[in-house]
């Protein structure tokens, strides 16, 4: 299958896209087409395993790769985590949590960026390029830990992260900070997530930074969810939940579902879309914010505009105002035109706002809702659902059940079932879960893992429990403008 921009002009294969990251033109690669997965197909696919799952999955886009090749490279990946990657959990009548945490670092990213290493090596290969190569990442908290984790001591590579100073949660910046790996480095910018993400993509689109690199023997590629190779795994995840509810007998085959998702890049929820293109029985997809409800307001409007408060809130990896995977669906919604959505992209660097037609709008509110939940809002539902169930939660997944909830608060006839996907270990946040469930305040992380431990006996992952015994390897904070001096800097440092 080939891959063509959103910004239109440039065709690849699945290594090519995978191994760019990001089209010529600043556009997103996205699949010349949408393959079907049929009912036969699905019915096949409920009694394999969830690396068997994601393989049939993945194979359907990256054809110019190996099929057992895949298969193989998903089963080292997932048997990197707890058991099953990615349980399904039943709450309540019709309410369903689907747990992508039980990866090497507690969160969601786990279930890409463990295969990533392995599709851009192998793409790399592919494609006959030779010379190293340099990952970039923003990060508002998640990705960063995952793909360092993924991609440490990998041959041929190295990766540099740049997180939001004081933007992320202190056990996030403690799992970054401590990494290890010969071939990493992780850097704080002075700013909020969007400063660093745009930061980056300016480094990605200027071609005399291109150029001073390939001289150095470097590409660079991202491990961002602008790649392709980080949203085609999260598409499997849809489908094994959708086939867990139907082994389970809690829907029949072809039973349409629903799917609340947290969401600050759009990555995550576009994955959902993505797998309902391909033919997965979904009905409507709740996006799921914070108080940077940005995109609520652009279901609600049409109208995506930047210029308002930025928030930091107790869900940090949602804290975004630019959303950069909403390019994607908007490439869709348009007829695929990339003219159109490279009008909207200029629109929105240039004025920092963009607005749908009325057509473009219907199409997405045919199949989008978007909701949001304030910190008030976030404490209660963590609180309620802890109480009532004994189901402990993260404030991400917080918002997504408040969303959830609210939708059948105001459709009380619907019958649907709800799938809300949780995104990281409710210890990853330990002080803000501990506060919403017992309403004690700490100050201190390992003492919060404590405490909420004694308060809802859920087992405390190794990963987060040690690091407190791990040395901070690094320190060093940025302007937002010296970002390419540390990329040269860490190239040279052999």
């Amino acid at each position: 299958m080939n891959f063509i921009s959103t910004r239109g002009g440039e065709k690849v294969t699945g290594a090519q896209a995978i191994v760019k990251g990001l089209a010529d033109d600043g556009g997103l690669f996205v699949p010349e087409n949408f393959p079907p997965v049929t009912r036969e197909e699905l019915e096949e696919m409920l009694p394999l395993s969830y690396p068997e799952r994601a393989a049939k999955v993945l194979s359907k886009y990256l054809d110019d790769y190996d099929g057992a090749e895949l298969l193989s490279a998903l089963e080292a990946a997932y048997s990197k985590f707890d058991g099953d990657p990615a349980p399904l959990v039943r709450i309540d009548e019709g309410i369903y949590i689907l747990e992508l945490w039980h990866g090497p670092t507690c969160a969601f990213k786990d279930m890409a960026l463990t295969v990533l290493p392995y599709l851009l090596r192998k793409g790399a290969d592919i494609c006959g390029i030779k010379q190293n190569i340099l990952i970039l990442v923003a990060t508002s908290g998640d990705t960063g830990k995952a793909a360092l984790e993924g991609f440490k001591d990998a041959p041929g590579i190295k990766i540099m992260v740049f997180y939001p100073d004081d933007g992320v949660s202190k056990m996030q910046k403690l799992q970054m900070c401590t990494q290890e790996g010969s071939n990493v480095n992780v850097v704080a910018v002075k700013g909020n997530f969007d400063d660093c993400q745009t930061a980056v993509k300016k480094i990605f689109a200027d071609k005399e930074y291109a150029k001073i690199l390939a001289e150095k023997n470097v590409i660079l590629s991202s491990a961002n969810s602008i790649n392709f190779g980080r949203l085609a795994p999260q598409i499997a995840y849809y489908f094994s939940a959708y086939l867990d509810l139907v082994s389970g007998g809690q829907i029949e085959m072809g039973e349409e579902i629903d799917f609340s998702v947290p969401t600050g890049n759009f990555g995550n929820i576009l994955a959902a879309y993505y797998a309902k293109r391909m033919g997965l029985p979904i009905r409507r997809l709740h996006c799921a914010s914070n108080m940077n409800n940005i995109l609520t307001d652009f279901f609600a409007s049409g109208s995506y505009d930047t210029h308002r408060e930025f928030y930091k809130t107790t869900s940090p990896s949602m804290d975004i105002l630019i959303s950069s995977n909403l390019e994607r669906l908007l490439f869709e919604v348009c007829g695929r035109n990339a003219a159109r959505t490279a009008e909207l992209m200029k629109d929105l660097r240039e004025k920092g706002v963009y607005k749908v037609t009325a057509e473009e709008k219907a199409r997405i509110a045919a199949i989008f809702d978007g909701g949001f939940a304030n910190e008030d809002e976030v404490v209660e539902t963590v609180y309620d659902v802890f109480c009532d169930t004994g189901y402990t939660m993260d404030t991400h997944t917080g918002c997504a059940m408040k969303v959830a909830l609210d939708w059948f608060e105001k459709n009380k006839k619907d019958t649907i079932k709800m799938v809300v996907v949780s995104t990281a270990n409710p210890y990853k946040f330990p002080q803000d879960v501990l506060y919403a469930v017992t309403g004690n305040d700490v100050k201190d992380s390992f003492k919060g893992i404590k405490r909420l431990h004694a308060a809802t006996a859920m087992a405390v992952p190794k990963s987060l429990s040690g690091l407190r015994d791990k040395p901070v390897r690094f320190t060093k904070s940025v302007k937002r403008d010296k970002l390419f001096e540390e990329v040269l800097e860490f190239v040279d440092n052999k």
